[in-house]
């Protein structure tokens, strides 16, 4: 199994979650979170004063899935939540040891 995490613009959720759903995704956690990489911040002005702004919305999903299944997901998500411009996100993949469904006691893939 895979976790994959990205971390992606927040208005294009709706459209990776229909994108991922599409390919066979059954459930993703997300949350909503701040941070910089090389669009390391911006400047805004509000009422005529200008202020720095350090950290950028992103939206992070964190999917578990089979490994068959990964690279799909991975090309998934960057095909639907690129837009070619700066900011656009990161993806990461790693390994799961385990996973537990709570309901019912399923291990592993069938946690899934």
């Amino acid at each position: 199994m895979k976790l994959i995490i990205a971390a992606i613009k927040p208005f294009k959720l709706e459209e990776v979650r229909e994108a991922l759903t599409s390919i066979g995704v059954r459930g993703m956690m997300v949350t909503e979170i701040k941070g910089f990489g090389s669009q390391s911040g911006h400047t805004e002005i509000y009422r005529g004063a200008e202020y720095a702004v350090n950290f950028v919305p992103k939206v992070k999903l964190e999917i578990v899935v089979a490994e068959a299944m990964a690279d799909q997901v991975i090309e998934t998500i960057r095909t639907t939540a690129g837009t070619g411009k700066i900011g656009d996100g990161k993806i990461f993949k790693l390994d799961v040891e385990g996973a537990l469904r709570v309901r019912t006691g399923e291990t592993d893939g069938d946690a899934l």
